[in-house]
């Protein structure tokens, strides 16, 4: 077990990083980071045999994300609307912006395709769809986004 705790100590920020850019903010992503790692503890013999404990906790994050958005499906309503949203600790506070409008779906293709630089056979195997859907979900994310920005300059 030795070798998890080097792993955890090793990637956990890495890891946190990543979950913020799926799921939006700190507290969702310390849950998916810390499924993920319990579920790797698991199978820690097997995965660590296959060389890739990273790969594997990364996909297990991916899966636990959208499998949370599919039974939730709805808004999440808040008594008060915050004055101001949180700030990005992780990166370009306005891109982030530009993604969270984006279904999860989508989100998570462009996640997996530009900042895991996954192709889209590795996304498709990651999401459990076929490689056509990667391929439409990231066009249609990609014309959203194009088009949100077309209209923030004509204004």
């Amino acid at each position: 077990m030795e070798d998890f705790d080097e792993f955890v100590r090793a990637r956990g920020d890495a890891l946190l990083r990543y979950g913020f850019v799926l799921a939006g903010n700190s507290e969702d992503a310390a849950d998916l980071v810390q499924e993920a790692l319990a579920r790797l503890g698991d199978a820690w013999p097997r995965v660590r045999k296959k060389h890739d404990p990273e790969g594997y906790v990364r996909t297990t994050m991916v899966r636990l994300h959208i499998r949370s958005w599919r039974r939730r499906r709805r808004e999440d309503l808040v008594a008060v609307v915050p004055e101001r949203g949180e700030l990005d600790r992780y990166g370009d506070a306005d891109l982030w912006a530009e993604l969270q409008e984006l279904p999860r779906k989508q989100r998570a293709v462009l996640v997996l395709r530009y900042y895991e630089d996954l192709s889209d056979k590795e996304i498709a195997e990651i999401l459990g769809v076929s490689r056509g859907t990667v391929r439409s979900q990231a066009a249609r994310a990609l014309d959203k986004l194009r088009i949100k920005r077309v209209l923030q300059e004509a204004r």
